[in-house]
């Protein structure tokens, strides 16, 4: 008995001390003054209005929200259908994969980026100072989270059997992967994209170093906020969280609307 609830007041304080944080600034942002008391002494949401009212904001959102949504289109688009080939037809190639999804760990932020602004600069492909040189840096930033979890989802099912099995009852090897392999892999693929969107609404480095204004998204426009207003700023934080939120329970809801389907069938 005591261990059981020695368990649970443990429980609670990791768990107040990770959303401690988060009340605070939410807190902060809806107060009129705070500085002496433990609650502040007025609440007020005119930051909120003046933070949604704002286009710079608006547009800072729907820059980040595009360029992290076509990151993570073009991971599964370029990893799902290599891990699947390496694994059904190329088994060799999967220790080069396992190597070159470790490697951005071994890249710090400024060296990458110095070196994307080195070769896309000049030459044919100067890409510098767009969205597309940041969504290549997003790419592998994000690739070994993507690669990780779509294997793991890979290796929950025999893919070679199932491959096998497809193409003896007369499906084609696009169609094997589309209607047979893809579909139970989907979990794992929805399971990666909400880990990758979490680590890129949160990159400050890349962004700033790539693009900084010439496209500024959410990150970069908290950063020149907080130096004009702190109640602003913890406004911005919080909507920022709430959209996190909105995400990723979307994105959970799809995973077990897919596991039910999948049950269900």
């Amino acid at each position: 008995m005591k261990k059981g609830i020695l368990a649970k007041v443990t429980l609670a304080l990791i768990f107040a001390y990770l959303f401690f944080p988060i009340v605070a600034t939410i807190l902060f942002s809806v107060a009129t003054r705070w500085s002496t008391t433990i609650l502040p002494e007025g609440y007020t949401l005119s930051y909120y209005q003046q933070l949604f009212a704002s286009s710079e904001f608006m547009h800072a959102l729907l820059r980040t929200v595009y360029a992290s949504f076509a990151t993570i289109i073009l991971s599964i688009l370029l990893i799902v259908p290599s891990l699947y080939l390496a694994i059904v037809y190329y088994p060799r190639l999967e220790k080069l994969f396992e190597i070159l999804s470790i490697l951005p760990f071994a890249m710090p932020g400024v060296i990458l980026a110095i070196g994307m602004i080195q070769m896309y600069s000049r030459g044919p492909l100067r890409i510098a100072n767009t969205p597309w040189i940041l969504i290549g840096s997003y790419f592998v930033l994000i690739l070994p989270f993507m690669y990780q979890a779509i294997k793991n989802s890979f290796r929950t099912i025999n893919v070679k059997t199932l491959t096998e099995a497809a193409l003896m009852l007369g499906c084609g090897k696009l169609e094997t992967f589309i209607k047979v392999i893809f579909p139970n892999v989907l979990r794992g693929v929805i399971s990666a994209a909400l880990i990758s969107v979490s680590v890129l609404f949160g990159e400050f480095v890349l962004a700033n170093l790539l693009v900084g204004d010439n496209y500024e998204t959410i990150q970069i426009y908290l950063y020149k906020l907080q130096k004009v207003d702190g109640h602003l700023a913890n406004a911005l934080v919080a909507a920022y969280f709430l959209v996190i939120l909105f995400m990723s329970l979307l994105l959970i809801w799809l995973a077990f609307r897919t596991r039910k389907h999948k049950t269900i069938v």
